[in-house]
């Protein structure tokens, strides 16, 4: 997994990452099922191609590459990738 979406996601969903993403890779987005439901914005482990577009437009910091990723955060690696079921 290239970047990981953490904690500072959650009750923010902000979708300019979406925007930025040159792949398509980051889901849920406002107009799909369940947008609603999930607590914060998911990137695919296998679509990602480690470009780093979204993390400058995050407004609230909350996407890491793997290597970057704060130890505190670190369940958020496997939560991602839950989300994609891979």
């Amino acid at each position: 997994m290239a970047y990981v979406i953490a904690e500072p996601c959650i009750g923010t969903k902000d979708t300019a990452c979406v925007d930025a993403c040159p792949v398509d890779c980051i889901h849920p987005k406002k107009d799909e099922p369940g947008f609603a439901e999930v607590a914060l914005i998911y990137i695919d482990p296998v679509e990602c191609i480690d470009c780093g577009a979204c993390v400058p437009v995050c407004p609230v910091s909350a996407i890491f590459a793997l290597d970057d990723l704060p130890e505190k955060w670190a369940e958020y690696t496997a939560i991602n990738a839950a989300y994609y079921k891979k």
